[in-house]
């Protein structure tokens, strides 16, 4: 009889960007970019993993996009906190669809459509062994959804937070544009910043180093790569405390 892998975390918060549910494109919501993303969570959640989701809005609505362009900053962000939990139904509807029990919170008020954020039902749902997915950002405007998940991962007790992108980790430089960029498998908060890395915006990472809280940047797109972090394959970057000299891998190198 196969042995049943064990994963290296017990409860994790995945960071999704808005544009991830928007497939190619990054824009609207494309059915089988959120259903590829939900396979993929409904793998890590059948390893008896704990998972939350924080998801963004910026396939819909950017707060701060619709500021340059006239609406009123705080307007705008609430505009912005609306399109994640139109997310986070669809994320939900998907999740449900494959079987697995899903609940949504949000930090705005809206009991038609989501339960309020009490953080307390939140654990609850976990212990049950339910999805949940925290949808409205923190309920508050200047915050992104980034400082969101920097924010929830602290108040439920996840002990990672992976950011789901669409590159294989953090370089040293934009890979797009420099193809001799080096990827980092491993670097300290510190000198993350003082690179102006950019991994999450400076108050969720302010937040990640104050709490000791890992970041793992690794690429969604790849099939089962969630099943592969959650199991602690050297997949991405991690972002953790110490002052070690970081480690570079070639930009070819898998992750």
């Amino acid at each position: 009889m196969k042995k049943k892998p064990v994963p290296k975390y017990r409860r994790i918060l995945l960071k999704l960007s808005g544009e991830a549910l928007g497939g190619e494109r990054g824009v609207g919501i494309c059915p089988k970019a959120v259903f590829s993303m939900a396979e993929q969570i409904r793998e890590v959640r059948d390893l008896g993993v704990q998972v939350v989701v924080v998801v963004g809005g910026g396939n819909i609505y950017r707060g701060q996009a619709g500021s340059e362009r006239g609406i009123e900053r705080a307007t705008g962000d609430y505009m912005g906190m609306l399109a994640t939990v139109i997310n986070a139904l669809a994320l939900q509807d998907a999740l449900e669809k494959l079987g697995v029990p899903t609940r949504v919170q949000s930090a705005i008020t809206m009991a038609q459509v989501a339960e309020p954020f009490i953080r307390r039902r939140a654990v609850r749902h976990l212990e049950k062994g339910r999805v949940v997915i925290f949808g409205g950002g923190t309920g508050n405007p200047f915050f992104s959804t980034d400082t969101a998940a920097a924010l929830r991962a602290n108040e439920i007790g996840a002990e990672v937070i992976l950011k789901a992108t669409k590159v294989d980790g953090v370089y040293d430089r934009d890979p797009k544009k420099h193809p001799n960029a080096r990827r980092f498998t491993r670097i300290s908060y510190l000198e993350a910043l003082q690179r102006r890395l950019q991994v999450m915006d400076s108050t969720a990472f302010s937040m990640c180093m104050d709490n000791h809280m890992p970041i793992i940047v690794f690429d969604l797109f790849k099939p089962h790569n969630l099943r592969r972090v959650v199991l602690g394959e050297p997949v991405g970057t991690l972002v953790t405390d110490g002052s070690s000299a970081s480690q570079r891998t070639s930009r070819n190198t898998a992750a």
